[in-house]
């Protein structure tokens, strides 16, 4: 049975939401904002916010999208809807094919110098829709591409982010913690057989599962020192989007402090190597040199209560919408290692901006 959609009529469209398997959290009305991260989490230990929902940056200077919401409602997963056809104008690429294909090659002799393990360089499309697209039919749409109905959408203010993001940084109910990165990917076909094969390939491929186990190792690092208990996957998954094929790894934990709140751990965990790199901040500074500024893409988007509990997903496949609800922009990214072919990598954003681009209607075949 589909899940409520989120309208566009009467108060307008729920100023938060995150749809994932297990259920809807969706907030109503909208409090006291934080851009200052540190802010809300001194909101959620006072005792002056009931929750926080909305989303972090990439980089931790930049400001965040967070506010407290008036409640927060608990409903069944979205069921989707099919998207509304649209066609775009004034497509800007940021940067061009040539210069993303640079960049990487540029990654990889860093890698190869010695001074970063992996790097993730992403890209940026812009454009115009040809009409107003509403909040809920869009949030809809990008519920209806992925079987788990993976979907969310934050007001930040001047603008909405919205996004159908699969990876879970975190989800914490109690002392327990889940998390579920995803490094390694493959486009899949339209075909059986080529999928297939894509998928075979990805099992097998030395360079994607180097890039996944940085992811891995990361989660581990940060989670080690705060659980008693801690288990990880000995091996990936193989698990798939509309678009891609992707290793995975189930992470759980056991968590020494239970005043140690989602939030927290947000902070604690973000950015993963699967959208920064290893070490952590030498592949953050690579990507402030050669990248435009990210912003709230590749940062997590979620919600925590006042009692620690909640539930952050990484936030990829996604766009930012203007207030004009025409004009957007879109991000793609890939992990570099020292293997890496500029040409595949280039290949490999591109199917990921399919997510969003048929989400809005698009022809992205």
């Amino acid at each position: 049975m589909s899940g409520k959609p989120v309208t566009d009529v009467g108060t307008g469209p729920a100023p938060f939401v995150l749809s994932r398997p297990h259920g809807v959290v969706r907030a109503e009305g909208i409090g006291r904002r934080f851009t200052a991260v540190s802010d809300a989490v001194s909101a959620l230990r006072s005792g002056a916010a009931d929750a926080v929902v909305g989303a972090l940056p990439f980089d931790p200077t930049d400001p965040a999208a967070l506010f407290a919401p008036g409640r927060l409602h608990r409903e069944q997963a979205l069921g989707g809807r099919a998207p509304v056809r649209h066609s775009l104008t004034h497509l800007v690429e940021i940067p061009d094919a040539a210069t993303h294909r640079e960049r990487v090659r540029r990654a990889v002799a860093a890698i190869h110098a010695g001074d970063v393990d992996k790097v993730v360089l992403a890209r940026t499309v812009g454009a115009m829709l040809d009409s107003p697209i509403g909040i809920g039919v869009l949030l809809d749409a990008l519920a209806h591409g992925n079987s788990e109905h993976n979907a969310f959408a934050v007001d930040t203010g001047h603008s909405w982010l919205l996004g159908a993001s699969p990876e879970l940084l975190l989800h914490k109910s109690g002392r327990e913690v889940t998390c579920h990165p995803y490094a390694g990917s493959a486009p899949r076909s339209s075909d059986p057989e080529a999928d297939r094969e894509a998928r075979d390939e990805l099992a097998a491929s030395g360079k994607d599962h180097r890039e996944h186990a940085f992811v891995v190792e990361h989660l581990r690092e940060r989670l080690a020192p705060i659980s008693e208990e801690l288990s990880v996957a000995t091996r990936p998954q193989l698990l798939s989007t509309g678009e891609m094929w992707h290793l995975a790894t189930p992470i759980r934990a056991r968590l020494a402090d239970p005043d140690v709140g989602a939030l927290d751990l947000a902070l604690r965990l973000s950015p993963t190597p699967a959208v920064c790199g290893t070490p952590t901040e030498t592949a953050a500074q690579f990507i402030r040199d050669h990248e435009e500024p990210r912003g709230l893409y590749a940062g997590a988007v979620g919600w925590a209560d006042a009692q620690g509990n909640g539930e952050w997903m990484v936030t990829i496949r996604c766009l930012e919408l203007n207030a004009d609800r025409q004009t957007f922009r879109t991000w793609a990214g890939g992990g570099i290692v020292a293997d890496s072919d500029p040409d595949a990598e280039l290949a490999e954003t591109t199917a990921k901006l399919r997510t969003v681009l048929r989400a809005l209607g698009v022809d992205a075949r």
